[in-house]
């Protein structure tokens, strides 16, 4: 690929928000003594944009109009997966970073984490093996992969080791490709799925492209973390805010994924 997946990163950035918008008022200043209408048109769709994908209000929409993210396992489903044959526990990792002072040892960043416990979780409560895929995403700097730095935590941690490391992978694609025949081998023939919910469907999609792709069939159930509970809007999810910019980036992000085909 002449190294450009290792732009990808850089890539989704510039496609992201503000970016766009910036570049709308940039453009509507330069037009000013030239286009005046279409000058103020680009200077006020830019700004606004800019307001409203920092806001809550836009990050709920976006997330349900173009992730849809599935629901939560409820207690019952939980239950039903403790009588569950020839199955595993698989969590997609999110992140790392190469290092964290305070422990002095590579860590995952806080979606790997929040993954994670969610898996062990289950783990726990259904007895089921666990599994965990990543390894160092595009462009991301040499050091121990995202599965080598879970297995350390869920172990040392969690007092839960990981049955099974998936390391080589760098995408939701490859978390797929490699992980399916890894747990066939081992006589797997269901997967519970560990991931944000708003990566869900696109890490649905991806196990399922796999599996038609090497004609391994494998059963899989969303266990999606994350998720928000009922929404009732507030006059302050209008205002910008960090947790607004959060939503609204995730969910373009994911929603750009899945038209990409990551």
């Amino acid at each position: 690929m002449l190294g450009i997946e290792s732009w990808k990163p850089v890539i989704g950035a510039l496609l992201l928000p503000p970016v766009p918008f910036v570049l709308m008022v940039l453009v509507g200043g330069r037009l000013m003594y030239r286009r005046r209408l279409i000058a103020w048109t680009l200077l006020f769709t830019g700004a606004l944009g800019i307001w409203l994908m920092c806001t809550v209000v836009a990050g709920e929409a976006l997330t349900n109009l173009l992730l849809m993210p599935p629901r939560s396992l409820s207690s019952s489903e939980v239950d039903d997966l403790k009588k569950a044959q020839n199955t595993a526990i698989v969590v997609l990792g999110g992140g790392g970073k190469p290092l964290s002072p305070e422990y002095g040892v590579a860590d995952l960043n806080n979606f790997g984490i929040e993954r994670l416990r969610y898996g062990v979780w289950l783990s726990r409560k259904t007895s089921l093996p666990l599994a965990f895929s990543g390894g160092i995403g595009h462009g991301g700097p040499p050091g121990p992969s995202e599965a080598e730095i879970a297995a350390r935590i869920a172990e040392l941690e969690f007092g839960h080791p990981l049955r099974w490391t998936e390391t080589q992978s760098r995408d939701t694609n490859e978390n797929a490709l490699r992980t399916l025949p890894l747990l066939k081998q081992q006589g797997i023939e269901h997967i519970v799925l560990v991931t944000h919910g708003s990566d869900m469907r696109r890490a649905l999609a991806a196990f399922q492209r796999a599996g038609d792709r090497m004609s391994l069939p494998m059963k899989v159930t969303p266990a999606p973390m994350g998720m928000q509970g009922s929404y009732r809007m507030r006059a302050r999810d209008w205002l910008p805010s960090r947790i607004g910019f959060n939503m609204v980036n995730i969910a373009l992000h994911e929603w750009l994924g899945r038209i990409g085909g990551a």
